[in-house]
Protein backbone atom coordinates (compact mmCIF):
# COMPACT_ATOMS: atom_id res chain seq x y z
CA UNK A 1 0.00 0.00 0.00
CA UNK A 2 1.36 3.26 -1.17
CA UNK A 3 0.15 6.85 -0.41
CA UNK A 4 -1.36 8.97 -3.26
CA UNK A 5 -1.95 11.92 -1.87
CA UNK A 6 -4.87 14.15 -0.22
CA UNK A 7 -8.03 14.70 -2.12
CA UNK A 8 -8.02 18.71 -3.19
CA UNK A 9 -11.71 18.70 -5.03
CA UNK A 10 -14.57 16.69 -6.52
CA UNK A 11 -14.40 18.07 -10.27
CA UNK A 12 -17.97 18.32 -11.77
CA UNK A 13 -17.25 15.68 -14.51
CA UNK A 14 -17.38 13.26 -10.88
CA UNK A 15 -13.84 12.40 -10.47
CA UNK A 16 -11.60 12.56 -7.20
CA UNK A 17 -8.63 15.09 -7.73
CA UNK A 18 -5.83 14.54 -5.94
CA UNK A 19 -1.66 15.78 -6.55
CA UNK A 20 0.80 13.12 -5.87
CA UNK A 21 4.61 12.42 -5.99
CA UNK A 22 4.71 9.46 -7.86
CA UNK A 23 2.95 8.08 -11.23
CA UNK A 24 0.26 5.13 -10.80
CA UNK A 25 -0.68 3.09 -12.95
CA UNK A 26 -3.96 3.36 -14.35
CA UNK A 27 -7.11 0.98 -12.93
CA UNK A 28 -4.82 0.92 -9.83
CA UNK A 29 -7.43 0.29 -6.96
CA UNK A 30 -7.54 3.83 -4.82
CA UNK A 31 -8.66 3.29 -0.97
CA UNK A 32 -8.57 4.84 2.28
CA UNK A 33 -6.80 4.54 5.64
CA UNK A 34 -9.36 1.83 6.98
CA UNK A 35 -8.99 0.20 3.81
CA UNK A 36 -12.67 0.50 2.46
CA UNK A 37 -12.01 0.66 -1.72
CA UNK A 38 -12.97 4.44 -3.06
CA UNK A 39 -12.51 3.98 -6.58
CA UNK A 40 -9.61 3.74 -9.61
CA UNK A 41 -7.44 5.87 -10.99
CA UNK A 42 -8.73 7.02 -14.24
CA UNK A 43 -6.36 9.70 -15.52
CA UNK A 44 -2.87 11.26 -14.67
CA UNK A 45 -1.75 14.95 -15.67
CA UNK A 46 -0.01 17.69 -15.14
CA UNK A 47 3.66 18.32 -14.24
CA UNK A 48 5.85 15.39 -14.21
CA UNK A 49 7.31 15.98 -11.10
CA UNK A 50 3.74 16.11 -9.27
CA UNK A 51 1.13 15.13 -11.14
CA UNK A 52 -3.02 15.53 -10.50
CA UNK A 53 -4.49 12.03 -10.31
CA UNK A 54 -8.24 11.60 -11.29
CA UNK A 55 -9.88 9.18 -9.61
CA UNK A 56 -13.41 7.59 -10.67
CA UNK A 57 -14.93 6.93 -7.05
CA UNK A 58 -16.90 4.21 -6.52
CA UNK A 59 -18.86 5.14 -3.31
CA UNK A 60 -22.26 6.75 -2.82
CA UNK A 61 -20.79 10.35 -1.31
CA UNK A 62 -17.54 11.20 -2.67
CA UNK A 63 -17.85 14.89 -1.56
CA UNK A 64 -16.84 13.15 1.92
CA UNK A 65 -13.61 12.53 1.12
CA UNK A 66 -12.41 16.07 -0.02
CA UNK A 67 -9.26 16.50 2.17
CA UNK A 68 -8.79 12.81 2.97
CA UNK A 69 -5.36 11.03 2.41
CA UNK A 70 -5.82 8.27 -0.19
CA UNK A 71 -3.73 5.11 -0.96
CA UNK A 72 -2.76 3.03 -3.99
CA UNK A 73 -3.52 -0.76 -2.82
CA UNK A 74 -1.42 -2.89 -5.33
CA UNK A 75 -2.24 -5.94 -3.65
CA UNK A 76 -6.20 -5.81 -4.50
CA UNK A 77 -4.73 -5.05 -8.72
CA UNK A 78 -6.56 -8.26 -10.78
CA UNK A 79 -3.72 -10.33 -11.88
CA UNK A 80 -3.53 -11.19 -15.70
CA UNK A 81 -5.38 -9.24 -18.76
CA UNK A 82 -8.35 -10.91 -18.36
CA UNK A 83 -8.91 -13.29 -21.28
CA UNK A 84 -8.88 -16.82 -20.62
CA UNK A 85 -5.72 -19.10 -21.86
CA UNK A 86 -6.07 -21.12 -25.06
CA UNK A 87 -5.11 -24.61 -25.65
CA UNK A 88 -3.47 -26.15 -27.94
CA UNK A 89 -5.77 -26.44 -30.50
CA UNK A 90 -6.86 -24.03 -33.25
CA UNK A 91 -10.47 -22.87 -32.72
CA UNK A 92 -12.47 -21.93 -35.63
CA UNK A 93 -15.43 -19.60 -35.83
CA UNK A 94 -17.91 -19.76 -38.42
CA UNK A 95 -16.79 -20.74 -41.84
CA UNK A 96 -13.29 -22.26 -43.22
CA UNK A 97 -12.17 -20.04 -45.80
CA UNK A 98 -10.52 -22.47 -48.55
CA UNK A 99 -7.28 -22.26 -50.30
CA UNK A 100 -6.35 -20.48 -53.02
CA UNK A 101 -6.56 -22.61 -56.31
CA UNK A 102 -3.39 -23.54 -57.73
CA UNK A 103 -1.69 -22.12 -61.30
CA UNK A 104 -1.47 -24.49 -63.93
CA UNK A 105 0.61 -24.88 -66.63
Amino acid sequence: MKRLGKVSHYAKQGFLVLRTDWVPSLNDPVVDKKLTVVGVVKDVFGPVKRPYVAVKPRVKNPENYIGALLYVDSSRKKSGSGRKARSGKKRFKGKRSRPAPRKRG
